[in-house]
């Protein structure tokens, strides 16, 4: 499945999200919504597939990047422009920072998907914090 989402469910994904209003993708039954940004460098627009939970009214997004030593292109866009679209809506993302809270929030993505385990012990093994991100409308 790593590989699957790695080299071939980054690809098909956001076409598909958008083509089926974000009721099919790759990850079948796991919730999944496209979050388009703008490149950091670019300043073209990116469209990028991505898991997500619900955190009250916040919607939570983690750059796992399936575990590799690498953050996802995404994040970086994130970083530079935090004024992002997730399943359509205009929202704001906020790279959380303060370990309480990651560590709550890491509980309840653990539940949602629990490769996100997996996910850090392979980033950390690559000296890499995986990034968690909440977008706020």
């Amino acid at each position: 499945m790593r590989f699957v989402s790695r080299h071939i469910g980054w690809k098909l994904d956001p076409f598909l999200l958008r083509v089926t209003g974000g009721r099919i993708s790759t990850t079948l039954f796991i919730a999944s919504g496209l979050l388009e940004t703008t490149g950091a460098r670019t300043g073209q627009p990116r469209r990028h597939a991505v898991i997500y939970f619900h955190d009250g009214e916040r919607v939570t997004i983690v750059a796992s990047n399936a575990g590799s030593a690498h953050h996802p292109a995404w994040y970086f866009n994130v970083k530079a422009r935090s004024d992002v679209m997730f399943a359509g809506t205009p929202m704001r993302a906020t790279v959380i920072e303060d370990e309480a809270e990651r560590d709550r929030l890491w509980k309840l993505a653990d539940n949602v998907f629990p490769a996100y385990a997996t996910y850090r012990r392979h980033a950390a093994e690559a000296n890499r914090t995986i990034p968690i991100i909440q977008l706020t409308g």
